[in-house]
């Protein structure tokens, strides 16, 4: 009787832990998704209504068609061809940080030696380098290229995908780098005996394998591609005609007046591509973390 007592005590114990963990979890979400809402909400009302009553629920909320429409068809935003860019120095830059990050992580796993660890440890020393202390050095270097090559590298999309590249490889290296380690050195073997060349053991063996942390390096890389403002703003630089999104939303904002409506509406519209995206690769990212518990 006694011990039935204990495991029925121990049963409610763990019943009523896990709710009050439920309920934290409930709260912490709520408090997260609060920020989204109060864009939401506002996105839906006139520039007055936002100031004057910024917690309340919109009147109309056909109002947010109509800065939907307002900030399409402004010549002076070109809130469509900023989305075009966006959409394009995100693609590219992820394709290159992807592709050159796995090679390079590959090559140092299955090279070991002291020039590969000391190869890895200089882009993971990279890693922890904030971006204000080389912002500067880097417009100069660029400057540098374009007049030693005659190749344009500010206010173009290849300087931009180049700068990218450059800042998102260390930690997508880092990321593949631990992840390639837990795949056993016997699949490469196999195939090397079956005939198969380097290039091709990495991209019909080892790259498909790859596939849950490419998904967790694609979200991690493309929300601070997408959302990024200080470093379009300096490659860029604002009132080019090739400018993404966080630019173009900047222009709203004037120095005497901000167009709150309009900048919240198009907030929410810069977040509906990174939600949707996150979701599709989410289960990607669930089974990346399992697989490599499991290996």
């Amino acid at each position: 009787m006694k011990n039935n007592s204990m495991k029925t005590n121990n049963g409610n114990k763990i019943k009523a832990g896990a709710l009050i963990a439920e309920i934290i979890t409930a709260i912490i979400f709520l408090a997260f998704l609060f920020p989204f809402f109060i864009v939401f909400i506002n996105s839906a009302k006139t520039a007055f209504e936002i100031t004057a009553y910024p917690m309340a629920m919109p009147e109309k909320w056909g109002n947010i068609l109509a800065n939907i429409a307002n900030i399409w068809t402004s010549e002076n935003i070109r809130y469509r061809s900023s989305l075009f860019s966006s959409v394009l120095i995100t693609a590219i830059a992820l394709f290159a940080i992807n592709i050159l990050s796995s090679q390079a992580a590959w090559v140092l796993v299955r090279n070991k030696s002291k020039t590969s660890n000391a190869i890895f440890f200089i882009f993971v020393a990279a890693m922890v380098i904030p971006f204000q202390i080389v912002m500067f050095p880097l417009l100069s270097w660029f400057r540098m290229i374009t007049k030693a090559t005659g190749i344009p590298l500010l206010r173009t999309y290849g300087g931009i995908v180049l700068a990218y590249v450059g800042f998102g490889i260390s930690l997508s290296i880092f990321m593949f780098h631990g992840f390639i380690k837990s795949i056993p050195l016997e699949l490469e073997e196999a195939a090397t005996i079956d005939g198969c060349k380097k290039y091709q053991t990495f991209y019909e063996i080892i790259f498909p394998i790859l596939k849950p942390i490419h998904a967790t390096v694609l979200v991690l890389n493309g929300i601070w591609i997408w959302n990024d403002y200080l470093l379009p703003l300096l490659i860029l630089g604002k009132g080019n005609v090739i400018q993404t999104i966080p630019l173009a939303v900047s222009n709203f904002a004037g120095a005497y007046v901000k167009q709150w409506d309009l900048i919240l509406t198009a907030i929410l519209l810069a977040m509906i591509p990174v939600i949707v995206f996150f979701l599709f690769a989410q289960k990607y990212i669930v089974k990346g973390m399992v697989a490599g518990s499991i290996k």
